[in-house]
């Protein structure tokens, strides 16, 4: 019919569960609706309670509705909301980043704030590559960046670039730059040998990334990349004591910088404020992100070292970067008072007390099942790697999903839980696992109730759900109804879809 407000159209009808104009993660499957959350919660429109094992993508540090943290940012927006940083400063932006260089303890000079990790990482390439064309005289050739196979470090192209997933990259492979390799991952469960010392494995990869540098030439590189633990792509895999420190010696060696990646693992996560506390060895670039904010508005952020802001400053004194909200007063506020409510109820010291209670009560439960290869973590932050063999580590094939079909299973009755699933853990492409990242400010309790029904739901997967070779897909995941068709292009590459 015709409609006088919207001529020959019909006027728009209220939308229905299957009319959302919003682009979703998938155009085949509609997500569930959170109208509230509180606490360590998710509610949702069907009527569920989740538990939210993994704060997100190890986001929500401090869970749900933090009353104080609404507070200042209702006060902030009453002051004003923003201001462009080419122009102006905002008390949020330079009490939050005085917090950030403090919390390093004075080894980091000073911090850039953005709005997602991705645009942290393209910012700490930008800064590496200015860095060398700012010394005297400049070193114009370096151009190029190591890091390592199965990382993740962002979405935007440069970010991705750096990161060494297979399956993230495999779309927009030609539009990457040639300009980075990759070496092996520091994975103890999948890449020492039998029989191999951890000191051995160690030397091993610190020859293998010296090589690199002399294969690509070791004046043309700017910077090596890693995760002190890597998260989604690997599902929490600490480096053992020693190895950051051997990457840095050999970046020293040739004159190049130290990126650490902790958007993931940092501001907390892991026990220490900063990831990298835990071995002592500094960076000369950081990336922080998820921790930072808690949700409570995006943010993430580049720590910057006394030696890149000296070099700056004795040149063009100005990072030759800058984007629309950076610096956002809103968000700057929501973080600080993030920030200072962590400082104030001590919860990263919580996460270092409690982190070995959460590591024993899922090996515990968990470490004797027949398909789980390994758990392994540190703090707030573990994984779990579920293997088809135990004793060869053979991977489930990926047209199975195993992860993905228990994270569904976990949201359905009577487990009521998200957990965080991901693929590729093997060598990009095989290989699942799940991620458990809880808030902060959990107590004991809580954290066994959390173990409780993560065991509960692996357990009531393999036993009754799983059935050894079936394909996932058209409304099926080994018997678990979860509404993803198996033709969905996210099936190869959940943990990127469900990272960013």
């Amino acid at each position: 019919m015709t409609d006088p407000k919207y001529g020959e159209r019909e006027p728009p009808s209220v939308p229905t569960s299957g009319d959302s104009k919003v682009l979703h993660r998938s155009l085949k499957e509609q997500p569930r609706k959170v109208i509230k959350a509180d606490g360590m919660f998710l509610y949702l429109e069907d009527g569920a309670k989740i538990l939210d094992a993994t704060a997100g993508a190890a986001v929500a540090c401090l869970g749900h509705n933090n009353s104080s943290v609404k507070e200042a940012i209702a006060a902030q927006m009453d002051r004003f909301s923003y201001c462009h940083s080419l122009f102006f400063s905002s008390d949020a932006a330079e009490d939050l980043c005085r917090l950030l260089v403090d919390s390093t303890r004075g080894q980091m000079a000073k911090a850039f704030i953005v709005s997602s990790g991705s645009e942290a990482m393209e910012a700490a390439v930008k800064m590496a590559r200015q860095y060398f064309l700012e010394l005297h005289p400049p070193r114009s050739g370096r151009i190029r960046f190591i890091a390592r196979k199965e990382s993740y470090h962002g979405t935007t192209l440069g970010a991705l670039a750096v990161g060494g997933h297979v399956a993230r990259r495999a779309l927009y492979e030609p539009l990457l730059s040639p300009n980075v390799s990759h070496v092996s991952a520091c994975n103890v469960y999948r890449g020492m040998r039998d029989g191999e010392a951890e000191r051995d494995y160690i030397a091993r990869l610190t020859a293998e990334l010296d090589d690199e540098f002399q294969r690509v030439g070791s004046d043309t590189v700017c910077a090596f990349v890693m995760e002190p633990v890597v998260g989604a792509a690997l599902g929490c895999v600490p480096a053992p004591k020693g190895y950051i420190a051997a990457m840095k010696s050999v970046c020293d060696k040739y004159g190049a910088l130290l990126i650490l990646d902790e958007v993931m693992c940092g501001m907390g996560r892991c026990g220490t404020v900063h990831a990298w506390m835990e071995e002592g060895v500094v960076p000369d670039l950081q990336t922080i992100g998820k921790g930072l904010g808690g949700g409570y508005a995006p943010i993430a952020g580049m720590l910057v070292s006394h030696k890149v802001i000296d070099v700056l400053g004795k040149g063009t004194g100005a990072f030759a970067h800058g984007q629309t909200y950076q610096g956002h007063p809103v968000a700057c506020t929501a973080a600080l008072e993030v920030q200072r409510v962590i400082q104030k109820e001590a919860l990263v010291e919580r996460v270092c007390r409690l982190g070995p209670l959460l590591a024993q009560s899922l090996r515990q439960s968990l470490q004797d099942h027949p398909h789980v290869g390994d758990i392994r973590g540190r703090g707030f932050f573990w994984g779990i790697e579920f293997v088809r063999n135990k004793t060869s580590k053979e991977p489930f094939d990926p047209s199975e999903d195993v992860a993905m079909a228990i994270h569904h299973l976990g949201m359905k009755d009577p487990h009521n839980i998200s957990l965080y699933p991901g693929t590729g853990t093997v060598d990009g492409t095989l290989g699942d696992h799940i991620l458990i990242a809880p808030a902060y400010n959990v107590d004991e309790q809580q954290l066994e109730k959390l173990v409780e029904r993560v065991a509960a739901v692996i357990r009531e997967y393999f036993e009754t759900c799983y059935s050894p070779g079936e394909k996932a897909g058209n409304g099926t995941t080994n018997g678990v109804q979860n509404g993803i068709n198996n033709d969905d292009p996210r099936l190869n590459e959940d943990a990127p879809v469900l990272l960013l």
